[in-house]
């Protein structure tokens, strides 16, 4: 079985309403709320002669409260609610991949999760899996590796881009050389390359996931990001992580094709802190790609880059200024279920 690349045909999309107001303040989670309900409405509207329906939408709601305004926001789309206890909106890491075998039969992957390397132990967050997983209905596979799905990138074919920042961080994998965490890696994902790069945005709590700096499009084609500021505080990130792809080959043999898009720049938050801001941290949907925007000036060149780079997507830039408050933006609030065999749930 193998981890599908994001922009193979979905099923359907699991996300969590954001319910919490200790975490994103009473001001601020209506504006969350706002832009969650955007990014599911762009979702729920993406049809094309190859994909001819939008993923359905698999929502996580924590109360009854919750749920009844979830059904007012969303009550055209195709959308089924699940009422779980979970602690935040970032089922990209707290939810199972599903891998594809090679007669369309499906399965849950499970890795250890410990809260960002024990940094925010939220109550729901490390069950969720489990439950969501026993949902599904497909076999369920445990991973003895402790990371989050933001922390693996796949194209599909057998190539895995993640970071050393991230899973030899001492918090998540203590004692496993990174020869051990690869094989591990290899034998759970169905793949035959992992591509390891170094490298972390400023303030990223996650310890450097791959969705924030570098992206599969294609097979053998990947976008990261430049800066364009003097005061980019990822400059040298950025540019360091452009040197470390130029002549790498992937799982099948092919040297990557590397795209670059702008950096959003220095994104400050309401606190007037630096936030891990990131354009390539985009959702592809079945037939559009949701990139994050910032209220940058950066913003509708990341865009219009990207439609020309993805030409079989129609790409739409929405803001993800407040979900970015919590840390990150639409990759970090999406697990897809690819198509396969019959859905299970």
């Amino acid at each position: 079985m193998r981890l599908p690349a994001e922009w193979e045909a979905h099923e359907s999309v699991w996300v969590a309403w954001p319910s919490d107001r200790k975490l994103w303040g009473e001001d601020g989670i209506e504006k969350v709320r706002q832009e969650f309900e955007a990014l599911v409405r762009a979702i729920s509207s993406c049809k094309s002669n190859q994909n001819p329906h939008a993923e359905r939408i698999e929502l996580l709601c924590r109360t009854e409260e919750d749920e009844i305004e979830v059904k007012k926001r969303f009550s055209c789309f195709d959308l089924r609610i699940h009422r779980l206890p979970y602690g935040d909106i970032w089922c990209r890491d707290t939810l199972p991949v599903v891998l594809v075998g090679e007669k369309g039969e499906r399965a849950s992957l499970l890795f250890r999760f410990n809260g960002w390397g024990e940094k925010y132990d939220l109550p729901g967050d490390r069950e969720v899996g489990q439950k969501v997983a026993q949902r599904l209905g497909f076999p369920i596979i445990e991973c003895a590796l402790t990371l989050e799905g933001g922390a693996i990138e796949s194209d599909g074919q057998g190539t895995i881009l993640t970071t050393r920042n991230c899973l030899l961080h001492p918090k998540r994998n203590p004692g496993l050389s990174e020869k051990e965490i690869e094989k591990t890696l290899l034998e759970n994902l169905g793949a035959s390359k992992v591509i390891w790069l170094e490298g972390c945005l400023a303030n990223d709590h996650t310890d450097g996931h791959i969705d924030t700096i570098v992206r599969f499009v294609a097979p053998g084609v990947v976008v990261c990001m430049e800066a364009r500021s003097s005061e980019d505080p990822n400059r040298e990130t950025l540019r360091s992580i452009l040197t470390q792809l130029k002549g790498v080959r992937d799982a099948q043999g092919r040297v990557l094709e590397v795209w670059t898009i702008p950096s959003p720049g220095h994104i400050r938050g309401i606190d007037g802190s630096t936030l891990p801001a990131s354009y390539v941290n985009f959702y592809i949907s079945n037939c559009h790609l949701i990139v994050p925007t910032y209220g940058s000036p950066w913003d509708e060149e990341a865009v219009q880059t990207m439609q020309r780079l993805c030409t079989h997507r129609k790409v739409v830039g929405l803001s993800a200024i407040s979900i970015l408050e919590g840390g990150g933006a639409f990759h970090c609030i999406t697990q897809p279920v690819p198509q396969g065999t019959p859905y299970g749930g």
